[in-house]
């Protein structure tokens, strides 16, 4: 059942009561957008749907995480290219703090490498702008429900990488120096390279070099499907 209760009023942040979705299976949903005329669309739009109301509005990563600590909503409908905190970090601290929060991205980009990050973080379901209302009422019910949901774009994205993806072994992982695997498991969380530069005290040209034996000795071509191919193997897991 989904939680219920007072809506906020928070600088820098809107707040707005759905008075038509006030019932004790209502789902909260909270709004993390850089973009006021996205979210106040965004807003505007899930009014019109029974059963789902809108907690708050924010405009960081940094905020995210903030106002899911405070109102702790069902689900966050998060964009992924923000300053300062993006979205896949802000994912990864909402769930490491939150984890029954569903996370549906809904953004401009489907590139690969995106699209494994943000899974890699904990993202229930990958949407992309200009998604029709009814696919993203149809995500915000399924996400909220504990199931997965992504548009044709990125499914059609993830089933040729499985398909096309070499196999991990082994005898693959152990070709990889100590330092290797200790960079292709931050990247497997989600890390972006600033963050495992400083984690692990690299320069960024040394970190660089590092990838790129990774990707030869793994046999891929993008980070996404290095960081598939490592959470396979059970790196980049955390608790």
């Amino acid at each position: 059942m989904c939680k219920h209760g007072a809506l906020r009023h928070t600088q820098g942040m809107t707040s707005q009561s759905q008075a038509n979705s006030s019932g004790p299976d209502t789902i909260r949903v909270l709004l993390a957008d850089d973009h006021p005329v996205v979210r106040d669309g965004l807003s505007a739009l899930l009014s019109s749907m029974p059963g789902i109301t809108v907690v708050g509005q924010v405009g960081s990563g940094e905020d995210a995480v903030r106002e899911c600590l405070l109102v702790d909503p069902d689900v966050v409908i998060m964009d992924l290219r923000m300053a300062g905190l993006d979205g896949v970090g802000a994912t990864r601290e909402i769930l490491r703090n939150r984890p029954s929060i569903a996370v549906l991205v809904l953004t401009m980009f489907d590139e690969d490498d995106l699209i494994a990050a943000a899974l890699s973080a904990g993202a229930r379901g990958y949407l992309l702008k200009g998604a029709e209302q009814s696919d993203i009422e149809r995500a915000i019910r399924t996400v909220a429900s504990g199931e997965s949901v992504f548009s044709g774009e990125v499914a059609r994205k993830l089933i040729g990488r499985l398909v096309s993806r070499p196999v991990v072994t082994a005898q693959t992982l152990s070709a990889l120096t100590a330092r290797e695997r200790e960079v292709i498991d931050s990247m497997a969380t989600g890390a972006t390279n600033p963050e495992i530069a400083g984690i692990l005290h690299l320069s960024p040209k040394t970190l660089s070099n590092h990838i790129s034996s990774i990707f030869s000795k793994l046999g891929v071509e993008s980070r996404g499907q290095a960081i598939i191919l490592a959470r396979d193997a059970g790196l980049g897991r955390r608790g």
